[in-house]
C-alpha cells in the first residue's frame, strides 16, 4: 500500500515538472512552427513525458528498471526526428540542424546502449531498489528523466523547430563542435576505462584511479557537461529574445550532475564503502571531483 508521504512526493514532483516544462516551453517556443495549432516545442515536451510515462506503466507492473536508460535514449531520438520534421514545415533543415541532430543521435545511441548493457550485466541498478516496488515512487525517476531529456534538448529543439531561414554557420558553431568532440571523447574514454577496470577480478570491490580517473573522480560527468555546452554554442548565432532561455541546457546538466543526482550520490556511496580506507582518503584528497588540476596533468 502506498503511504501518504509517497503519494504527496509523487504529486509534487509531477506537478513541479509540468510547471517547469510549461514555463520553459512557452519561453523558448516564441519562434517555433505550429503543428495543428500547437507549438512544436510544446509537442516535444509532450513527447518527452509521454514516452516516459508509457514506459513507466509496464516497468511498474514488472518492477524492473532494466529499460530505464534505453527509454531515455529512445526519447532523445524521437524528439530529434519530430523536431526536424516539424521545422521542415517552414523550411528544409539547415546544415546547423542536421549537425546538432546528428551529434545528439550519436551521443544518445552510444550512452543509452552502454548503460543498457551495463545494467543487464549487473542485473539491476541499486538506485531503484526501493523505488520500483511502488508505482507512486517509481513514477518519480521516469518523470524526472522526461524533464532531463526536454531541458538538455532545449537548444536542439529550438534550432530544429524555428520558423524562417537559419543563419549561416559561424565560428561559434565551430567552437561548439570542438567542445562537443572533446566532451564526447572524454566521456567515451572514461566509460571504457571503468568498464575494463571493473571487468578484472582483481579489481572487484575497488575504486578506479587509473587513466582519466587518476585526474578526476568523475571524468565521465566532465565530458557530459562539456558536450552539452558545445551543443549550446550552436544556438549563439540563431537565438533571439526568450529563445536564449534554452541555454538552461548545460546549466541544468552541470547542476544536476554536480549538486543533485550525480556526484553527491556516487560520493556518498563511495564514502560508505571505502571511507575508512586510508588509500581512498588520499585519493579523494589528491583528486578533484570534476575538473583536473593542471599540475596533476604533468608527467
Amino acid at each position: 500500500m502506498e503511504s501518504s508521504d509517497d503519494l504527496f512526493r509523487g504529486v509534487v514532483v509531477v506537478a513541479s515538472v509540468l510547471l517547469i516544462m510549461a514555463l520553459v516551453a512557452s519561453a523558448i517556443g516564441i519562434n517555433s512552427v505550429d503543428i495543428s495549432g500547437f507549438s512544436a516545442v510544446i509537442l516535444c515536451a509532450v513527447i518527452a513525458l509521454g514516452v516516459q510515462w508509457s514506459s513507466w506503466v509496464p516497468a511498474s507492473v514488472k518492477q524492473t528498471e532494466r529499460f530505464f536508460d534505453i527509454t531515455g535514449g529512445v526519447t532523445y531520438l524521437a524528439i530529434v526526428v519530430f523536431s526536424l520534421w516539424a521545422g521542415a514545415h517552414s523550411e528544409s533543415p539547415s546544415s546547423r540542424e542536421w549537425i546538432v541532430s546528428a551529434l545528439v543521435v550519436i551521443w544518445a545511441l552510444r550512452l543509452s546502449s552502454f548503460l543498457f548493457l551495463r545494467i543487464h550485466r549487473a542485473g539491476k541498478d541499486g538506485r531503484f531498489d526501493r523505488l520500483k516496488t511502488s508505482p507512486v515512487r517509481f513514477i518519480v525517476p521516469w518523470t524526472l528523466q522526461g524533464l532531463w531529456v526536454f531541458l538538455t534538448m532545449s537548444v536542439v529543439i529550438v534550432i530544429n523547430s524555428q520558423s524562417g531561414p537559419a543563419p549561416d554557420l559561424s565560428m561559434w558553431d565551430v567552437m561548439g563542435m570542438v567542445l562537443w568532440l572533446i566532451g564526447f571523447g572524454i566521456e567515451v574514454v572514461a566509460d571504457t576505462q571503468k568498464t575494463v577496470f571493473n571487468s578484472k577480478p582483481e579489481n572487484r570491490g575497488r575504486w578506479i584511479n587509473d587513466g582519466l580517473w587518476a585526474h578526476s573522480r568523475h571524468p565521465n560527468y566532465l565530458g557530459e557537461i562539456l558536450l552539452w555546452t558545445g551543443i549550446a554554442f550552436f544556438g549563439i548565432s540563431c537565438f533571439e529574445g526568450l529563445e536564449m532561455v534554452a541555454w538552461v541546457s548545460p546549466v541544468f546538466v552541470y547542476i544536476l550532475l554536480t549538486r543533485i543526482s550525480g556526484i553527491p550520490l556516487l560520493d556518498e556511496r563511495a564514502i560508505a564503502k571505502w571511507g575508512d580506507d586510508p588509500d581512498y582518503q588520499q585519493y579523494r584528497t589528491d583528486t578533484p571531483a570534476l575538473v583536473p588540476r593542471l599540475r596533476a596533468l604533468r608527467p
